[in-house]
């Protein structure tokens, strides 16, 4: 996973209040946490942020923190960003330190490759995940998995179990889970037929 760096500010004054001044003045606010350490009141620049969690990695992103003495050099990553639902701004950031020695649960993105022959037959293809809970070092967190549909046919699926993980990444779901699968096209009803009149003689 890639390695990047994200600058934040010491925040002393919490509340809905300060939060709104941080954002008037283009920055967010945000909380740093993690084990062995007290949490800690920041503020982030948003655009800052935001280019550094662009990119397939997204929230994997590890994330090295400058600006405050107390926290240069911890790793992070992004465990939750909290978005504004109509203008889908940040509006604020959990960072949660990691141990670059220790695994870490999160989520990995599923990469559909190549077409399924089963759609090429006119079949339809239902995605039931899109994402897939893993376990891993934080160096060693894919920025995706792939999965190769090609030969995946009408009326079958692929299940967990089945995915193929680099070594050293532990899956946490259900192995008989489906994945992804190809539903044949609904059979269209046909009209009942129209009885012909009775003809009286």
């Amino acid at each position: 996973m890639e390695r990047r760096e994200l600058t934040v500010e010491i925040r002393n004054k919490t509340g809905k209040g300060i939060s709104r001044q941080l954002r008037g003045k283009g920055m967010i606010p945000g909380i740093v946490y993690g084990k062995g350490m007290d949490a800690v009141s920041v503020s982030v620049n948003p655009k800052e942020l935001s280019i550094a969690i662009a990119g397939e990695g997204g929230h994997n992103n590890l994330l090295t923190l400058k600006g405050v003495e107390s926290l240069n050099g911890k790793v992070v990553i992004v465990a939750d960003l909290l978005s504004d639902s109509l203008k889908g701004k940040p509006m604020h950031v959990d960072l949660h330190k990691i141990d670059l020695t220790e695994k870490i649960k999160v989520e990995v993105p599923i990469n559909l490759v190549g077409t399924a022959a089963g759609v090429i037959a006119g079949g339809l293809l239902d995605i039931a995940k899109h994402f897939i809970a893993v376990e891993c070092l934080p160096t060693q967190i894919p920025e995706h998995i792939d999965l190769d549909v090609t030969e995946l046919t009408v009326g079958h699926s692929i299940h967990v179990g089945e995915l193929q993980v680099p070594t050293g990444v532990k899956v946490l779901e259900d192995p008989k889970a489906s994945v992804v699968s190809i539903l044949g096209k609904a059979m269209e009803e046909e009209p009942a037929p129209v009885e012909a009149p009775a003809t009286t003689g």
